[in-house]
C-alpha cells in the first residue's frame, strides 16, 4: 500500500460534491484507487460523531475498534492508495448536541492516524481538509440544520451565536500538530471551485493519479446546496411552529418536495 489519504472535512465545504464526483467516477478510478465513503464505513462514523459528543473512553475506543476493522479489510499488497472520504469522521456539524466547535476533530484524527499507521507501518498517510470563508459557511450550516433539525434561530442569531465555530483554519492547525510528521493540507472552496474538478481537485491530487487519468474525471455539478431564501424562511417558521416532531417533519418534507418537483420540471 502506497498511500493513504484522509479527506474528513469539514461540513459544508464542497464535501458532497466530492462524493459525488467519486461516485460518478467510480469504474474509471477503481483500477487505480480505493475510494471509501462513509456507506462503506457507517460504524465508524458514528463512532466519530458519537465520540464528539460524549467524550467517553468507551466511544473513543470503538471508534479505534472500527479504524482498525476497516484497516485489516484492506489487502496491503494492493498498490492502489486508499482515500478515505467523509465529512462525519470530523464529528458532528457545530450547532448540533451542543456542539459550538470542531474541538473533536483533533483528537479523532491523531487516533485514526494512529491505527491506521499500527495496521500498515509504513505507509504514507495524508489529511487534507477542505475550509470556507466564515460567512457563507456560518449560512450554510444554518440552512442545513433548517433541513435537518429544529434549528429556531434565523441566520444573523445563528451567525452571531457560532462565529467562532467558523475558525476552521485553526482547527486544520491542531490537526496538524497532533497527526504529525503525517502531513496535513487545506484549500478553500473558494479557491478550489475555480478549478476544473472544483472541490474535488485536491482531495485527488494527494491520491497520486496519473495525470491522464485525471484528465479524463467528469466533474459534477455543486450539490447540496444552500435554498433560495424564501424556502429557508418556510422551513424557519415550520421549525418554530411545530412542537410535534412528527408534523414538522411533514411540513418541512412538503417544503423540499415542491421544490425538488419544481427543479424536476
Amino acid at each position: 500500500m502506497k498511500r493513504i489519504v484522509i479527506h474528513a472535512g469539514f461540513h459544508k465545504t464542497g464535501t458532497t460534491t466530492v462524493q459525488a464526483t467519486l461516485r460518478a467516477n467510480h469504474e474509471l478510478l477503481r483500477p487505480h484507487l480505493r475510494v471509501v465513503l462513509r456507506p462503506e464505513m457507517p460504524d465508524l462514523c458514528d463512532a466519530a460523531r458519537d465520540w464528539s459528543v460524549s467524550r467517553r473512553d468507551a466511544d473513543m475506543s470503538r471508534f479505534c475498534d472500527h479504524v482498525a476493522a476497516l484497516a485489516r479489510s484492506w489487502d496491503s499488497a494492493d498498490p492502489r492508495p486508499v482515500l478515505l472520504c467523509s465529512e462525519d469522521l470530523a464529528g458532528r456539524m457545530p450547532g448540533r448536541r451542543n456542539l459550538s466547535s470542531y474541538d473533536a476533530t483533533p483528537d479523532l484524527m491523531q487516533a485514526l492516524v494512529k491505527t491506521l499507521a499500527h495496521a500498515h507501518p509504513g505507509t504514507d498517510i495524508r489529511l487534507y481538509f477542505s475550509t470556507r470563508a466564515a460567512a457563507p459557511w456560518l449560512a450554510s450550516c444554518h440552512a442545513q440544520h433548517l433541513r435537518a433539525i429544529r434549528m429556531k434561530m434565523d441566520s444573523r442569531t445563528y451567525a452571531e451565536t457560532y462565529r467562532a465555530s467558523a475558525d476552521l483554519a485553526q482547527i486544520v492547525e491542531a490537526v496538524r500538530e497532533q497527526v504529525a510528521p503525517h502531513p496535513t493540507s487545506q484549500c478553500a472552496l473558494e479557491t478550489s471551485a475555480a478549478r476544473r474538478l472544483g472541490p474535488s481537485d485536491p482531495v485527488l491530487e494527494l491520491c497520486d493519479l496519473p495525470v491522464a487519468l485525471r484528465d479524463r474525471i467528469k466533474p459534477q455539478r455543486p450539490a447540496n446546496t444552500r435554498h433560495a431564501p424564501a424556502i429557508l424562511q418556510a422551513l424557519l417558521s415550520a421549525n418554530r411552529e411545530f412542537s410535534d416532531a412528527r408534523s414538522r417533519q411533514a411540513a418541512k418534507r412538503k417544503i423540499l418536495d415542491a421544490v425538488r418537483n419544481r427543479d424536476a420540471e
